[in-house]
């Protein structure tokens, strides 16, 4: 007859269900990370439609910036460059 070495049952219990919670962890992480990466392709496509209605807009307006709350607007400015290529400021 062999002498069969065990935990006791409860122990066993207790290791089965923390593996089992760990296993839903794991799983519940691999659907949020698929989450995320559907949400960054989302992103990803409203960022371009942003830059493209951009474009849009200056072609209407100029090169403007926009207040978000009223919808008034303001002419940027070009930049001056000297012919070292770098900025100048003009005097006020």
């Amino acid at each position: 007859m062999k002498n069969e070495n065990k935990i006791s049952a409860e122990h066993l219990e207790t290791i089965l269900k923390q593996q089992k919670d760990l296993q839903a962890l794991l799983t519940n992480i691999g659907l949020l990370e698929s989450q995320k990466h559907g949400f960054l392709h989302q992103i990803a496509d409203v960022n371009k439609a942003v830059e493209e209605f951009k474009v849009e807009l200056q072609h209407q307006y100029g090169a403007i910036n926009i207040n978000l709350e009223d919808g008034s607007y303001t002419l940027i400015e070009e930049e001056k460059v000297g012919e070292d290529n770098v900025k100048v400021e003009e005097a006020k």
